[in-house]
């Protein structure tokens, strides 16, 4: 059957632009191609357009096209390829360098670009990365960045007022906390994959859920429940984005095997004050799992996330195939409950975890088996 999404939604033509050398290639080939930060010293300056197809959760594609920041390429754009460039875009991407010592100049190119796209794509969403933050000492970063971003702002029409900044390094997690949230809007299903979330969430009664795509380790979504949302580590998602980024260069080094097709089964953390397990959810990515320090809840957990794995396939963008008739999120899950509202794990003689078969089939099947060894049944709520 074909997927639930027209194909318009699933190719999303994103512009990256801004000055020559202020470091678009240099993120693009970081988040999207595996580079870690010392490879991209090697690059060359972008000459003219260079596309790129780039695929995300599965079959959304991002049409990136990362423009060249020399003059005359940017008065190309704006007069002889002014629709092809600047026509049916739905995000575009502003790197200032941080230590331009031209910002006006990058102002009023900026303020011309921003007019094109005004023209061709009213309704486009803008983002400005204000790059190479590293370069700043620490005491000064805050204050010039609200100073250049107010500037900016200034000259940016009608988008002053939806435009998202972020500071940015290719040296830390900034980076990848910018493209989650850019990635974020070109998802056309994100808030539908942030209520099953809630739902998983609730039923193994975890602390904090996130989703990260497994190509390039960004997060697609996150659940934060209870005293978590009190942790002061406001950028910890981006960390593990980081963390699971050089794990997959590590293992593509000692493997041979390309760095963008490393991946892991599962990595598992257990300690007296919370236990952490990260596991493949679907084809596209994987989920990050933090629960209280209990082997039950834990063991629970892994078992109800392999139950509802099915229906979260169904929201990957470009599905193969569909369920005739779908259910809610909530009702599936209930549909899979427990005698205490969680998936039962029957305790197997040979001790082996219930094999996967199809979604509806697991289900029944594993209801059934609760049903009938309610003695035998360990749950998340015991």
């Amino acid at each position: 059957m074909a997927s639930q999404y027209p194909k318009r939604l699933k190719q999303r033509k994103v512009l990256l632009m801004g000055k020559s050398g202020a470091g678009k290639s240099s993120m693009r080939s970081i988040v999207f191609s595996n580079y870690v930060a010392t490879d991209v010293r090697r690059l060359g300056a972008t000459i003219d357009v260079e596309h790129s197809n780039i695929k995300f959760m599965g079959n959304l594609t991002l049409n990136l096209w990362d423009c060249g920041g020399q003059d005359g390429f940017v008065e190309n754009y704006l007069t002889h390829q002014r629709e092809h460039v600047f026509g049916s875009v739905a995000i575009m991407i502003f790197v200032f360098d941080i230590e331009s010592p031209e910002f006006q100049a990058d102002v009023i190119n900026y303020s011309n670009i921003i007019h094109a796209l005004q023209e061709w794509s009213p309704t486009a969403k803008v983002f400005c990365l204000i790059h190479k933050m590293d370069l700043v000492q620490n005491q000064l970063r805050g204050r010039l960045f609200d100073e250049r971003s107010q500037v900016i702002r200034d000259h940016s029409e009608v988008f002053g007022k939806t435009i998202e900044f972020f500071a940015t390094s290719i040296w830390d997690q900034s980076l990848y906390r910018a493209w989650t949230q850019i990635i974020y809007h070109l998802i056309p299903n994100a808030s539908e994959i942030e209520r099953m979330l809630q739902n998983l969430a609730e039923l193994i009664d975890a602390r904090e859920l996130v989703l990260y795509e497994r190509t390039t380790c960004l997060v697609v979504a996150k659940v934060t429940r209870g005293l978590e949302k009190q942790n002061p580590f406001k950028d910890r998602f981006e960390r593990l984005s980081s963390i699971l980024k050089n794990h997959k260069q590590s293992m593509a080094k000692h493997t041979g095997v390309p760095a963008g097709s490393a991946n892991f089964a599962e990595l598992q953390i257990k300690t007296g004050r919370f236990m952490f397990f990260i596991t493949q959810l679907t084809e596209n990515t994987n989920l990050a799992v933090d629960l209280p320090p209990s082997e039950q809840m834990f063991n629970s957990a892994r078992i109800n996330i392999q139950l509802v794995r099915h229906k979260f396939e169904e929201l990957d963008v470009g599905v193969k195939r569909l369920l005739p008739q779908p259910q809610s999120p909530q009702a599936s899950m209930q549909k899979h409950a427990g005698p205490s509202g969680t998936a039962g794990q029957t305790d197997d003689d040979d001790g082996d975890e219930p094999s996967e078969g199809s979604g509806e089939g697991l289900g029944e099947r594993s209801a059934q088996e609760a049903e009938q060894s309610d003695d035998q049944v360990q749950t998340a709520g015991a």
